[in-house]
């Protein structure tokens, strides 16, 4: 090579190319490459094609809460689990996040997490209602929500993917109340604050919650007829509808809503107490909603190839997987991709997750399946 010649330089559009091949982490340091990288990385053409690019590779994204503190990893979701196997794979961290009393504040949709009662240090005395983006590690503190203050409410997160909007929705959830005067504050516009919505029903919100295709589902107790309903809120028009749960899907602290292929899908995982006994996955799948009909499937798995009494349902994968995740931050950290259609079960070990058993007794964790790597932040 003659050293004192010219060269061609690599074309920017395939310098753009290779990097959105790359971890989210990757692209935060090449930023700092030049002040040309940085502009093009942060160019909105990169990011689209970037989120295009991490949309064909997706993550589980996994919350350990340990002593108060937040962190937070992702790792790769096996592409062809079909086999009876165990693999190792290794999880990036992204952030420690925040203090709060528990993951049930913890909300997900659509790549960004919200957190109802945070505090940024121990010293921090003020909760403050905090929206994320775990990849990027941007964050935004929105406004309180002045109301009466003896009154118990509920928030979800949800996505309307055709206006693009992630919308915040606070519930009434005081039992023999009847205010239905809900709140809702919309992501992203140029003056962020909360607007008064009113709901139908006087119920009682139960469990975490889930969006699938702009819908925001939701377990509740109706209060005035003592049963268990599913709530749904369409993010984009702001109304609310309920459908009576399944009788054969009762309530239990168990009790999952997942996204099963774009439909609503109810699991009730049953415990067994010795590990000779297998554990159960009972699944309902709301098939029509107007019609109010479901299907019904039940699977086992042999307990000799899961640790049944600290697993928990954290989601279906896209291509179809139903994801357990052990439920405290031991080492080693495992979890489990089932496969109903061939019966297998997938252990999978995650490596840079978890502490020694002696360790971990206080930590909880909580996951969310087919995680989208975005760069792009919305406030």
């Amino acid at each position: 090579m003659n050293r004192g010649g010219n060269s061609d330089s690599i074309p920017n559009d395939l310098i753009l190319e290779i990097l959105s091949r790359l971890p989210a982490k990757s692209t935060g340091r090449f930023r700092c490459v030049s002040k040309l990288w940085g502009s093009m990385l942060c160019h909105s053409y990169f990011t689209e094609l970037f989120l295009t690019r991490s949309s064909a590779r997706p993550r589980l994204l996994i919350g350990i809460h340990q002593d108060g503190d937040r962190f937070f990893f992702s790792c790769p979701q096996p592409q062809n689990p079909y086999d009876n196997s165990s693999i190792v794979v290794a999880a990036d961290l992204h952030m420690n996040f925040g203090r709060a009393t528990s993951y049930k504040r913890c909300k997900y949709a659509s790549g960004l997490l919200y957190f109802m009662s945070m505090h940024f240090s121990s010293e921090d005395k003020d909760r403050k209602r905090v929206i994320c983006n775990p990849i990027t590690r941007k964050f935004e503190i929105l406004p309180n929500l002045r109301r009466i203050t003896q009154r118990s409410y509920r928030e979800l997160l949800g996505f309307d993917p055709i206006g693009n909007e992630w919308k915040v929705l606070s519930m009434n959830n005081t039992v023999n109340d009847n205010d239905n005067v809900h709140y809702i504050l919309t992501l992203g516009t140029e003056n962020v604050r909360w607007r008064k919505i009113q709901g139908p029903f006087n119920h009682d919100v139960r469990g975490v919650g889930i969006c699938i295709s702009g819908v925001l589902y939701y377990l509740a107790l109706e209060i005035d007829d003592r049963i268990y309903v599913i709530g749904c809120f369409d993010v984009r028009s702001e109304t609310f509808k309920s459908i009576v749960l399944n009788p054969y899907c009762s309530y239990q602290a168990s009790t999952t809503l997942i996204n099963y292929k774009g439909k609503l899908g109810v699991i009730n995982l049953t415990h067994a107490y010795e590990r000779v006994f297998p554990l159960q996955l009972r699944m309902r799948v709301l098939e029509d909603f107007e019609k109010q009909e479901w299907s019904t499937y039940v699977y086992t798995l042999m307990a000799e190839n899961i640790v049944v009494k600290y697993v928990s349902v954290v989601g279906m994968t896209a291509t179809g997987e139903i994801v357990l995740v052990k439920t405290n931050a031991c080492k080693p950290f495992y979890v489990f991709y089932f496969n109903p259609g061939r019966n297998t079960l997938l252990s999978v070990e995650i490596q840079g997750v978890g502490e020694d058993h002696k360790c971990c007794n206080f930590h909880t964790v909580c996951a969310f399946v087919d995680h989208v790597e975005d760069l792009s932040f919305i406030l």
